[in-house]
């Protein structure tokens, strides 16, 4: 079973926003921000990188410096986030899809590094691949 898509390639759900990141404020319980996540470049018979917010399957990876990495929208990007402002700070083209694939990250030294797999899911119509990608942080 695929995505409900209509003929454009886009959820059949209306209007968009179809996907957010969002924080809570554990204390409260409130929503602390909540913003649109990915666009439909990699959706659509055009590709537009209009940020509408898409579906994802997958989860977050957060760091001990706050920093939140997610790769699990369907349009094929990793992108790091703020953990207290959900403000983007960084994007990177993923070959292939990144969902269903939590990012990883290690440390050699004082080296600090972000791993994500890039393997596609047929079941979002992401495309397919067989890559793993490692990305170095700045030192502090």
């Amino acid at each position: 079973m695929g995505p409900f898509l209509g003929p454009l390639g886009i959820p059949c759900q209306t209007p968009p926003p179809w996907g957010y990141v969002a924080g809570v404020d554990l204390r409260t319980g409130k929503i602390a921000y909540k913003h649109r996540n990915g666009t439909i470049r990699d959706m659509s018979p055009v590709p537009l990188p209009l940020k509408v917010g898409v579906p994802g399957i997958g989860g977050p990876m957060i760091t001990a410096g706050g920093v939140v990495f997610l790769g699990a929208a369907v349009d094929d990007y990793l992108r790091a986030y703020d953990l207290t402002s959900g403000k983007q700070l960084w994007e990177a083209r993923l070959p292939a899809g990144g969902q269903s694939t939590p990012p990883m990250t290690y440390t050699v030294g004082d080296q600090q590094f972000v791993l994500m797999v890039a393997g596609g899911h047929g079941s979002v119509g992401t495309k397919p691949g067989d890559y793993v990608i490692a990305y170095t942080l700045p030192k502090s």
